[in-house]
Parts: C-alpha cells; sequence; structure tokens
C-alpha cells in the first residue's frame, strides 16, 4: 500500500479548504500557493473531489471553493475514494467470486483483516479531527510570513 501524490496533496488541499474556505471560497490559485502544488495539478484535484461532492465551486468575482459538507461530515476515507479508491486493493478481499480459495485461504482471511483495518481508521478520522490537529500544531509551531 502506498499513497500516492493526489491523496497525499489532494488530503492537503481539504484541509487548507476546511481551514480558509469560512473567510471566502477558496481560488486553485491560492490553494496552489499555499501547498506550493502546482496549478494545473491541484485543478485535476479539485476535480476529483467536486465529482465526489466533497467540494462545491463558486462562481464570479470572488469565487472558489468551499466544502460542501460540514467537516465531520468528512472523513478520510471519503477523500481517498474519491482520489484513489480503495486504499488496499487485494482482488480477493475486493471480489471473493474472483477466486475459488478465498473461502478456505488464510492469506484472505489476513489480507482482508489489514483491509478492514485500514478502513477502519481511515473511517474514524474526519476533516474536523484533521483542522483541530492542524490548528494544534499551527499554535505550537506558527509559520512565519515570509
Amino acid at each position: 500500500m502506498r499513497l500516492s501524490t493526489k491523496s497525499r496533496y489532494g488530503t492537503r488541499a481539504m484541509l487548507d479548504i476546511a481551514i480558509n474556505y469560512e473567510k471566502s471560497p477558496v481560488s486553485v490559485k491560492s490553494l496552489s500557493q499555499r501547498q506550493n502544488i502546482s496549478v494545473k495539478y491541484m485543478e485535476k484535484l479539485i476535480q476529483l473531489l467536486k465529482i465526489a461532492g466533497l467540494i462545491k465551486s463558486i462562481r464570479g468575482s470572488g469565487g472558489g471553493y468551499t466544502l460542501n459538507k460540514d467537516t465531520d461530515q468528512i472523513k478520510l476515507r471519503d477523500i481517498i475514494d474519491a482520489l484513489e479508491g480503495s486504499m488496499f486493493h487485494v482482488n480477493c478481499v475486493d471480489n471473493p467470486a474472483t477466486c475459488n480459495r478465498a473461502k478456505k485461504c488464510v492469506t484472505y482471511e489476513i489480507w482482508k483483516d489489514i483491509q478492514d483495518t485500514i478502513n477502519n481508521m481511515l473511517d474514524s478520522l474526519t476533516l474536523a479531527d484533521m483542522v483541530e490537529r492542524q490548528l494544534k500544531i499551527n499554535s505550537i509551531n506558527p509559520l512565519s510570513e515570509k
């Protein structure tokens, strides 16, 4: 299992939007600058997050992106699934019918336990939890303005 840049950067983007959108919608340009991610790549991530219904766009002057749900309603798993799909992909676990050994295979049980553990962890963390942790880190180690 490996998190791609889509998941890592997309999660950072969602966190940034969650922290900043109440002031005004967050533009892709400001998001890209704060996260040090190219505008082009950020646009791709934003599109995936929008398709998943996690964010919405606000058009016009001062437009940008806002969350489509409250932070406590968005789970880390929602973000990862929107960007990657399943985090722990094993064919026999995702679709036991593809393997005639699944019902009598100890490795199937192990892979399933691992997948369940990962999914439970991703389901237990909300965007609200991440915002709280980020704000705590910021209060301990404030970023200096350039």
